[in-house]
């Protein structure tokens, strides 16, 4: 009964410890340039979306194309998981061959944002566990419970007391579900805009040059942590920034991009639809640059974007513009 997508996301968490079943040595490559330490008292958690970005643009592209042909996403999902069990990783083998490595962007601004805020974190790299979210929202209780303990088990080795994540989803379930089903469970968890808003205030902050910005509610960002008026109070505060939004459909109202929790890979073509009109919402201001701060939200806009050939206007995380308005 459960949908092929979720199902193919499912397998690749549980035998490959990552949403895509790709190599480990792909997700830490962003941080190369950075020098992050391996051990430390405060973890930096990347979390699949953002460290697989380029591999997922790629994969919901091909089935939102598959779900409105004939052939259908069902099918193609259910053959990737038959090649899969059978060793053929189509997924590791498109990124050893074309190099489809993370999106270093947000990655490395939020890292860039934290250090200069005073905060040193370290991070795993290829044995960053994860988080399996995915496995609790699609009904996979007992999967996630053990994947929940491992994942623990992996932050704990490292000697991490706090852990600060940047993906919503992850976060969410690091800090609330984690908690449910491990005993004991002593980590600290906050999202990176809950250390931002905390120490930002002294910093003055100007953007490189006059932009018209829209800003995208992600509904987990919303929805779990309440996070409303902290994204607008920040790109209020930057100098060459103009917000821009449309008249009702913002904050707890935005409407939804269509990404995340699996939908796109369960229903690629509406999913695509629903893209596609929540930036045409987004587009009502004339907007230069439409912001947000998750990865799925990001992929999803882009698409719209693309959908609507709207070329001049361009999508960032929130990461990324706080990154540049400090520097």
């Amino acid at each position: 009964l459960v949908p092929p997508g979720l199902a193919y996301i499912a397998d690749n968490i549980v035998r490959r410890n990552n949403i895509l079943g790709a190599d480990a040595g792909q997700r830490s490559r962003w941080a190369s340039p950075l020098h992050l330490p391996h051990r430390s008292d405060v973890l930096f958690f990347a979390g699949c979306g953002y460290q697989f970005a380029p591999q997922l643009e790629v994969l919901t592209a091909t089935l939102k194309k598959m779900d409105m042909s004939f052939v259908g996403a069902d099918f193609a999902m259910r053959l990737a998981r038959l090649q899969d069990r059978i060793g053929l990783n189509l997924t590791a083998l498109s990124g050893r061959i074309f190099g489809h490595g993370s999106s270093a962007g947000p990655l490395e601004a939020a890292v860039r944002v934290l250090r200069r805020l005073g905060v040193a974190p370290g991070y795993l790299h290829e044995e960053e566990p994860c988080c399996g979210a995915p496995l609790y929202h699609s009904g996979y209780e007992t999967r996630f419970a053990e994947n929940a303990r491992r994942a623990y088990e992996a932050l704990r080795a490292s000697g991490a007391r706090e852990v600060i994540g940047l993906v919503p989803s992850c976060t969410y379930a690091l800090k609330n579900l984690f908690p449910v089903y491990i005993e004991g469970y002593d980590l600290r968890v906050r999202h990176f805009l809950e250390v931002v808003v905390e120490k930002i205030a002294p910093y003055r902050l100007r953007f490189p040059r006059q932009v018209r910005v829209a800003y995208h509610d992600p509904c987990q960002l919303v929805r779990y942590f309440n996070f409303v008026d902290e994204p607008r109070r920040i790109l209020k505060a930057v100098e060459g920034i103009e917000l821009v939004e449309p008249s009702w459909t913002k904050g707890e109202w935005a409407s939804c991009c269509g990404g995340g929790g699996g939908f796109e890979a369960v229903f690629p073509e509406l999913s695509q639809i629903i893209g596609v009109n929540r930036v045409r919402e987004l587009l009502e201001g004339k907007p230069d640059i439409i912001v947000t701060h998750c990865p799925g939200c990001i992929l999803q806009l882009k698409a719209g974007l693309r959908e609507l050939k709207m070329e001049n206007v361009a999508v960032l995380d929130l990461a990324e513009v706080i990154a540049m308005a400090m520097e």
